[in-house]
């Protein structure tokens, strides 16, 4: 059944799946982009070792992961492990085993949107963690917020840059406007963060992904609109 549908050369999201070692701070889920290599048989496959920052991960052999390959006919998922790794002519490759079968892949994918836009942030206090959004107060005046730019969003979550570091699974409130239909809309949201990390040419700046936590939905349709609103613009720049 792979060779039906995957083919060389096909995007691959690779996803950590429970452990990947001994140190806790493994233990969050993790998930890199590669590509199809080769297809050996009809249960093994090679993969293109992924990168991130222009760095090699070295996914460790025996680790289990949750691979979404995307294809002509769509998506489709299986959990595979790692039993080889080595250097092909110039190329680093896993040899991933597939432990489940094939299945079609169905998911809501929310379109991300490159941008620069301003943004304030700051952690959710620990007397806040029960407390619905909107009987948290965002005051202009709050010294705890914190300045940070957000370089790209989606409806299921952003990116953003910051000089404060928020550590994994952080829940941060989060503050930003959006010129939607016309209006400027100013949004109030909670986000938990599922990557932190330094930039790599300036160790003073955090990259930070976040998944909205406890959007409205006219919330979410709202951020959407904006997307479908700026890719309209951007495809008309472009025919010129």
């Amino acid at each position: 059944m792979l060779s039906k549908y995957v083919k060389v050369g096909d995007k691959i999201d690779i996803e950590t799946v429970g452990h990947l070692g001994n140190d806790d701070s493994m233990d969050e889920k993790r998930q890199y982009k590669s590509s199809v290599f080769d297809i050996i048989s009809e249960d093994q496959v090679k993969v293109a070792m992924p990168m991130e920052h222009g760095k090699l991960v070295l996914l460790p052999v025996d680790g289990e992961y949750n691979l979404c390959f995307y294809t002509s006919s769509g998506l489709f998922q299986c959990l595979a492990r790692v039993i080889d790794r080595y250097k092909n002519d110039s190329v680093f490759v896993l040899v991933m085993e597939l432990t489940t079968d094939l299945s079609k892949y169905q998911r809501r994918e929310y379109y991300r949107l490159n941008c620069v836009l301003d943004m304030k942030s700051r952690a959710v206090k620990e007397e806040e963690g029960d407390v619905h959004l909107e009987k948290v107060e965002f005051l202009d005046t709050d010294i705890t917020f914190n300045n940070g730019i957000m370089v790209d969003i989606s409806g299921g979550g952003a990116r953003f840059i910051s000089r404060v570091k928020y550590p994994v699974g952080t829940e941060i409130l989060f503050v930003f406007k959006l010129f939607v239909s016309g209006k400027l809309n100013e949004y109030k949201l909670k986000g938990r963060v599922l990557y932190s990390e330094s930039m790599p040419n300036n160790k003073s700046n955090y990259e930070h992904r976040i998944q909205f936590v406890d959007i409205l939905n006219d919330e979410r349709e709202s951020i959407i609109r904006y997307i479908f609103e700026e890719e309209r613009k951007i495809r008309r720049r472009v025919k010129g």
